[in-house]
């Protein structure tokens, strides 16, 4: 067997701050399942517990834009005024949009 094949799968580490709304990815840690990879992200991206969530995500399972096709790929919506948080009346009562 080659030494391709002994190497553990790659994962995606996505960590929630404390003060934050969303997920933002934190890098990536080679792991043999998605229990390990979890634990390993937690001890490695969230070492001042600043985490409240982590996702761990197969690095094979993500697909993803190239930037090469930004143009043809984003280009269409700009002509869509409608698309644009811009264009509507927000009331105040509305959280984080």
């Amino acid at each position: 067997m080659s030494q391709a094949s002994h190497q553990w799968p790659l994962w995606e580490v996505f960590v929630r701050s404390k003060n934050g709304l969303a997920h933002k990815h934190s890098g990536s840690l080679h792991a043999p399942d998605a229990e390990m990879a979890l634990k390993n992200a937690r001890d490695v991206y969230t070492r001042r517990s600043e985490g409240v969530s982590i996702w761990v995500v197969p690095s094979s399972s993500i697909t993803a834009s190239s930037p090469d096709e930004k143009d043809p790929l984003f280009a269409p919506s700009d002509d869509k005024v409608y698309r644009h948080p811009t264009f509507y009346d927000i009331p105040d009562e509305v959280g984080h949009m």
